[in-house]
């Protein structure tokens, strides 16, 4: 797969459909390979006449590692307490700056920006920092990071927090680990393939690990904060999609992404939780290429 240097490190990406078509840029979550945006997904979507990109965000996949150690998350969410700002690798607006220099590397003037839960968070800065580069914004299972928002249910709580085993050590109590957080977080709705998700676990492990990234992610995040103030500037369309049964993320926070966009659109699925299953690839893709057409009057 090709790679890029923009905003000062290695960016992994790959494309679907037509270079001629207007582009969609795919941004993943919390320590989750660009992978995860399934070959499947992104053929269909790149079927609907678009562009697609996908990519490894800074720390995780292919795309450059940092070296720093992991902050103290009490002492990060301490400084941001106090209107202090923590010492951190970097924060969420680094991670959109990346964002929209792979767009400037590609020579990509515009793009439909599509996220999934932090990938969203992502997303939203990326559209309200550079509202004249975002045509639409979809955003994902994701949240403003306003500290009322209903917590995570205690054991998808336990999920995030707990340590994976090493998987240089013990590869099957890491894929193990990793099967039983993703099956706490599922849509209840939809059948679990325990086969795919080790399987999907295994290619993600085989082609890049690294055991910081997650938790120097997760110090971004709680570094940013709360972004519903500069969400005021995004002037794109936008859909925010969310599941009802999503147990770590609660639907709420879909709400509150909602509420904070002007003229943004809100669509629960009800039975769905902090995942896409295939059996959801349709709705979803017919929701993101209906906000996108919304661009052009359609």
């Amino acid at each position: 797969m090709p790679q890029v240097v923009a905003n000062r490190i290695a960016i992994e990406y790959d494309t679907f459909g037509s270079g001629d078509s207007e582009p969609i840029l795919l941004i993943s979550g919390l320590g989750v390979q660009m992978i995860r945006w399934t070959v499947p997904f992104c053929e269909h979507l790149a079927e609907q006449g678009y562009r697609v990109i996908r990519f490894d965000n800074r720390d995780v996949g292919l795309s450059t590692h940092f070296s720093d150690p992991v902050p103290d998350l009490a002492a990060v969410a301490e400084a941001v307490s106090r209107g202090l700002k923590p010492r951190v690798p970097y924060t969420l607006y680094d991670m959109a700056d990346d964002a929209i220099g792979l767009l400037d590397e590609l020579g990509i003037a515009q793009a439909h920006l599509v996220g999934r839960s932090l990938g969203g968070m992502i997303a939203q800065l990326a559209a309200s920092v550079y509202p004249h580069r975002s045509l639409s914004l979809s955003v994902i299972m994701s949240s403003t990071g306003n500290p009322k928002l209903p917590p995570p249910a205690p054991d998808a709580m336990a999920t995030l927090i707990s340590p994976a085993p090493d998987p240089l050590i013990d590869e099957a109590g890491f894929l193990d680990h990793s099967v039983a957080a993703s099956r706490i977080i599922a849509s209840p709705a939809y059948l679990f393939d325990e086969t795919a998700q080790r399987a999907q676990a295994l290619r993600e492990f085989k082609r890049a690990y690294n055991s910081g990234g997650f938790g120097r992610q997760i110090a971004a995040l709680a570094a940013t904060g709360d972004i519903r103030a500069q969400l005021k500037a995004i002037t794109a369309p936008t859909l925010v999609i969310h599941g009802q049964a999503d147990k770590l993320v609660p639907s709420a926070a879909g709400e509150d992404i909602a509420a904070n966009i002007n003229g943004a659109e809100l669509m629960v699925i009800k039975g769905m939780g902090h995942d896409l299953p295939p059996e959801l690839y349709e709705t979803v893709i017919t929701a993101i290429v209906n906000n996108a057409r919304r661009v052009h009057g359609n």
